[in-house]
């Protein structure tokens, strides 16, 4: 699923890239993540309408300052830089980055210097987000300055006749007042691109492809309850019909009530033809003593395979096709590309070398909130849709430690309590994900005037847009304190609640 001319945004290390691809998408344009380690002349083969250059942490005066082939000024595409991006721009093209030891951090105040295509429609003053320590003070000859910051007197430069334009702070955050009306004036007025990336046109392209793909293929889908495989395994049935069949694996590992409400949506509402495999025991010897996460993660890759490959087996016409829920977060996260392996998603780096299926992936090239999009414009339910983030290999990765079935059952009780008690407050919707996590240590308490030795349980509850960072969810202290109490006194095991206030990053949201 891509679009003829995409978008292109050159990651150069930026904690941001993945927010300025989906700022481009929320203008209806496709866009893609490229590293900046791909050469240029593999980034015009793709023809792009346009190139964003990402910021990122270095410094253009180091030795070992991350660059760009300077032939890509000469190529006639429209470019826009942000941050470093544009500190990139200007010390190319010949104007001046310095170090004047004064950085710019935060809310900064903007004021427009000159009438342009990015800043016609804005206000003469705003305020921007910076993070920044170099200084453009000077743009390149032959470029205007379209507006200023106290310490920045280039914030904002552009070569009308080259399309070539750079600003110094974020226009993809929030925090910058006008941000995104900047980045819809780049792509719609200097680059041309229409606004054709709609949840319809999305469901038309991913429609054809694995129509082009499948053929007359048998398919199987791997349908886990979550809102991606629900939405990719709803793809692909418009798609292909009743050449699908999903096939539902009981890990053990589910939430409590996972499989029966799995079972009913997918059989009573969709009818689809849906196998249930209940394979937990399976599961459970294969991650026995196992504590590694990485290894986990494999463990539980390898086996669903292997079920899948099992239970095509039995379905008529032998399925070669599996589908899975494959998100473009998963893909980064797993270390495509340029990027560093943070984890490996059960369906990516998990995968065995030797399964027999080829995958079709649908939303591979999606982030969360569009699969959403998807999904209900393709009539699923919202207690599907609107559902909160569960990792691939369930309840494993949030049991730090040994999997065992005790353990396991304590989790299901808890975080039955953290969801139910969240929904009351009517926060669910809110918060990306909110979940109870075992830690596999015991810790001493009193109960009943007498020593306990139980388990504690963390709750773990952040606000994201698309999980590449998060914040940790301020919530209401009665809250903390009735789930604090509920889980103490309704789940056997445990004897205290614990709440997880880090960001992502530095922690990730998941605890392994």
């Amino acid at each position: 699923m891509t679009a003829d001319h995409p978008v292109l945004v050159v990651d150069f290390g930026a904690q941001y890239a993945q927010l300025i691809a989906r700022r481009v998408r929320e203008a209806h344009v496709y866009s893609e993540i490229v590293p900046r380690s791909l050469p240029v002349a593999e980034m015009l083969a793709r023809r792009p309408a346009a190139i964003i250059l990402s910021g990122g942490p270095a410094s253009v005066h180091a030795e070992d300052a991350p660059s760009i082939d300077t032939a890509l000024y000469d190529s006639g595409v429209p470019i826009l830089g942000l941050c470093y991006g544009a500190q990139l721009i200007a010390r190319d093209l010949g104007g001046e980055v310095a170090k004047t030891g004064r950085g710019e951090y935060g809310r900064t105040k903007f004021a427009v210097a000159a009438t342009g295509v990015l800043t016609r429609d804005l206000p003469a003053e705003q305020i921007v987000w910076m993070s920044h320590f170099d200084t453009i003070v000077r743009a390149p000859d032959g470029f205007t300055v379209f507006g200023a910051t106290p310490d920045t007197p280039a914030a904002a430069f552009g070569e009308v006749s080259r399309r070539i334009y750079g600003v110094q702070f974020h226009p993809e955050v929030a925090h910058t007042e006008h941000g995104q009306a900047m980045l819809r004036a780049f792509l719609y007025d200097v680059a041309g691109c229409p606004p054709t990336w709609t949840n319809v046109s999305i469901i038309e392209q991913a429609v054809a492809e694995v129509r082009a793909q499948v053929g007359d293929e048998r398919v199987i889908c791997g349908l886990s309850g979550g809102v991606d495989s629900a939405v990719a395994a709803a793809l692909v049935h418009k798609a292909v019909g009743d050449q699908l069949t999903c096939v539902f694996v009981d890990t053990g590992l589910l939430r409590q009530q996972e499989a029966e409400q799995v079972e009913d949506t997918f059989r009573q509402q969709f009818h689809v033809d849906l196998v249930h495999v209940k394979a937990g025991d399976r599961f459970l010897e294969a991650l026995d003593d196992i504590i590694d996460p990485e290894r986990k993660r494999k463990v539980i890759g390898e086996l669903f395979i292997r079920i899948f490959e099992e239970a095509a087996r039995d379905i008529e016409g032998s399925p070669c096709f599996l589908v899975q829920g494959t998100l473009y977060p998963d893909i980064v996260e797993s270390g495509g590309g340029d990027n560093a392996n943070i984890k490996s998603h059960h369906n990516v780096g998990g995968l065995p070398d030797d399964m027999d299926f080829d995958l079709v992936e649908p939303l591979r090239h999606l982030f969360k909130d569009e699969v959403r999009a998807v999904g209900e414009e393709l009539g699923l339910p919202a207690d599907i849709v609107w559902r909160q983030p569960f990792p691939g290999p369930g309840l494993a990765v949030r049991i730090v430690g040994a999997v065992t079935p005790e353990r396991v059952a304590i989790l299901q009780a808890a975080d039955a309590i953290v969801v139910e008690e969240i929904k009351r407050a009517g926060l669910y919707r809110e918060i990306w994900q909110s979940f109870a996590v075992l830690p596999a240590v015991r810790s001493v308490g009193v109960m009943g005037d007498e020593r306990t030795y139980e388990y504690p349980i963390v709750l773990r509850a952040v606000t994201s847009d698309d999980a590449m960072t998060a914040d940790w969810a301020r919530l209401p202290y009665d809250l903390l304190e009735r789930i604090s109490s509920r889980v103490i006194n309704e789940v056997p095991g445990v004897n205290r609640v614990a709440y997880d206030i880090t960001s992502k990053p530095p922690g990730t949201i998941e605890w392994e």
